[in-house]
């Protein structure tokens, strides 16, 4: 092995590789293989006995696995003596991911002379740490936008127009279905904040904006999210939700927005989601949609980021969106249910908010929230107690009839109720002791 390329998910390790494969056809005298974590290691260790691997491209677990692994002409540490280049991709995220403990133990494999480079649109403390703990005469590059008028450099391209709206919980679903719907030919990503809400509004929009695809994708989704990547990939017009998994190095062709939905969890990641349009010279868009007491975040972005936003007005058109949700929670059980799931998780997650000075619980309307959810009923958590809801009115419906569209789902629903009643009533004939 000459070089390992070390990249934090699958699917920049999977991309990595397709372009180092393109090169590799014009060297046929070099080999690559590419290691990431739902594949089984066996077959990663038999393709490397058979083929070899001048070059490795590599997720950090399943890398730090392979090292351990000592099986019959095969030990990868022996592999690496004559390396020559380690490269982390993203290396920020590397360790922001908690991989610190994978990478030191891959680093303690490696020979200490070699070349190493760090590559990152975001330099944190922590690649500042490793820099000086683990490169010897290190040499910093950076490729910079010209200085903008405001005496600034920019950390978003030239060509990257870059908005805010503000809304009412409750007006959030409307406005971005509006802003959805006028934009049907065009290629669209849109971020959430956690993978319930990636699960439960990807469900939800599906039913409401017709003859648009609508992909989903997070990272719970082990091995479903290449081909997801690759089938939105190929699409002239569409939208795929997604959650973080898809902000960082994921080269997606043509697309014209990017729609934050919620502030994201870091003010880098900011940066990373709007870089998924406007690149390589190409002109795109962001569009990030704010609560009204999250004002203060546009002023946190330019002085944090650099990044200056302007103020988009909402759609005077727009459906009210909420009773639609409801209507869909009434009719299945699968969208009621997460729904309750997506609303608890976007509280958790707003409450470890890395801004949590300037995005606080406290601030948030629950009652103004659920009903942007199009929730029931508002479920009970911690986050809660004490707190006013009065501005959600809830839907008198009998929970315990909503069925799931599903009808095997459904089947096996009516059969576990019908089971608990029959040992309720067994429990009730039994005679007092």
């Amino acid at each position: 092995i000459g070089a390992i390329i070390m990249t934090p998910t699958r699917e920049l390790a999977e991309q990595i590789s397709e372009v180092v494969s393109h090169f590799l056809r014009f060297l046929p005298q070099l080999t690559s293989c590419c290691f990431i974590g739902g594949a089984n290691p066996q077959s990663d260790i038999d393709k490397f006995i058979a083929h070899g691997g001048h070059i490795v491209i590599a997720t950090p677990g399943r890398l730090e696995d392979l090292f351990q692994r000592k099986v019959a002409g095969f030990t990868l540490a022996a592999s690496v003596k004559a390396l020559e280049m380690l490269i982390l991709d993203e290396a920020d995220r590397l360790l922001d991911m908690g991989f610190e403990t994978s990478i030191n133990a891959i680093l303690s494999y490696l020979p200490k002379l070699r070349r190493t480079g760090l590559f990152s649109a975001t330099q944190t403390d922590e690649v500042a740490k490793l820099i000086r703990a683990g490169l010897r005469n290190p040499l910093q590059i950076t490729v910079k936008e010209k200085v903008s008028k405001e005496g600034y450099t920019p950390k978003t391209p030239s060509l990257l127009k870059n908005y805010f709206m503000f809304l009412e919980a409750d007006e959030k679903m409307s406005q971005l279905v509006r802003f959805l719907q006028l934009r049907k030919k065009e290629k669209i990503l849109l971020f959430f904040s956690t993978c319930a809400c990636v699960d439960y509004f990807s469900l939800c929009l599906q039913q409401i904006i017709k003859k648009t695809p609508i992909l989903a994708i997070h990272s719970k989704m082990k091995n479903k999210r290449s081909k997801i990547i690759s089938t939105f990939r190929e699409m002239a017009s569409g939208i795929l939700m997604c959650t973080d998994v898809m902000a960082r190095g994921i080269d997606i062709p043509d697309i014209n927005w990017v729609i934050q939905y919620d502030p994201p969890s870091s003010a880098s990641s900011f940066v990373h989601r709007c870089g998924r349009t406007a690149r390589i010279g190409n002109q795109g868009n962001a569009l990030v949609m704010l609560l009204p007491t999250e004002d203060s975040y546009i002023k946190f972005i330019e002085l944090n980021q650099k990044v200056p936003l302007t103020e988009m007005p909402k759609q005077s058109d727009a459906s009210e969106v909420s009773t639609r949700l409801q209507t869909l929670a009434i009719n299945d059980r699968s969208v009621y249910e997460k729904g309750l799931r997506a609303f608890v998780s976007y509280i958790q997650s707003y409450a470890k908010h890395e801004c949590n000075m300037i995005l606080r619980v406290k601030d948030l309307d629950f009652g103004r929230l659920a009903q942007g959810f199009g929730l029931l009923h508002v479920p009970k958590m911690p986050e809660l107690k004490g707190k006013s809801v009065s501005s959600f009115q809830p839907i008198e419906v009998d929970l315990a009839s909503i069925p799931y569209k599903d009808k095997i789902r459904e089947k096996l629903r009516q059969e576990k109720l019908a089971s608990e009643k029959g040992v309720q009533k067994v429990k009730l004939s039994r005679p007092p002791r």
